[in-house]
């Protein structure tokens, strides 16, 4: 996917506006990323592709109806502030235990006027849990660790969508069969290298093997 495909691939799922509010978004990280380490300055070439689509491209795998987010892990935005700009009507909740990447997120959400946000800035484990419709992590932690600490998040009709890299077919195989079936792995539509792992339900305690 090239850059210009990736803007079209965010523009057909995103209204105009929301699209403007994202190269806005794009513009106040870009400024950021001179002052922390968000994301590589690499992959600031290719943000479209590497970060905007990536983030969008979860939407494909939820109900449109979906109006509640969790993202865990939100550091620099990816995909929870994305996913909060495209779908405006929906609650996005951020989990970020970094003072810096919690300073930032929070600045952005305002900037951007985004009052659909919620900003958790404290470890998972210190957060009184509540049931979303859809939890999503990115670089968070492993995959059977995820599912243990955020289960109490979710319910039998939650749905995780979770980006991994390579190591997401063998994370899946980790998990205790019971976990596995509910679970699919899907190939990401912006890296060929990368999939991403999707479920609905409640975990049980103990996901992993």
């Amino acid at each position: 996917m090239t850059e210009e495909e990736a803007r079209i691939f965010v523009a057909d799922r995103a209204s105009a506006s929301s699209v403007a509010r994202i190269e806005t978004f794009i513009s106040l990280l870009i400024e950021e990323n001179l002052q922390q380490n968000l994301v590589s300055k690499a992959s600031l070439d290719t943000i479209w592709t590497r970060h905007v689509a990536d983030s969008v491209q979860l939407f494909d795998h939820v109900p449109r109806e979906t109006r509640s987010w969790l993202d865990l892990g939100s550091g620099a935005g990816f995909p929870g502030l994305i996913l909060a700009i495209a779908r405006p009507q929906a609650e996005v909740h951020l989990v970020e235990s970094r003072a810096r990447r919690i300073e930032w997120l929070t600045r952005a959400a305002t900037q951007l006027s985004l009052g659909n946000v919620r900003i958790h800035g404290a470890r998972l484990e210190k957060i009184e849990p509540f049931s979303v419709d859809a939890i999503t992590a990115r670089a968070f932690a492993p995959l059977g660790k995820l599912l243990n600490l955020s289960a109490g998040f979710s319910t039998e009709r939650t749905w995780w969508v979770l980006p991994k890299g390579r190591s997401g077919a063998q994370e899946w195989a980790q998990l205790k069969p019971k976990v596995r079936r509910m679970f699919h792995v899907e190939p990401s539509q912006t890296d060929p290298d990368a999939a991403i792992l999707v479920g609905q339900g409640k975990p049980k305690a103990g996901a992993s093997v």
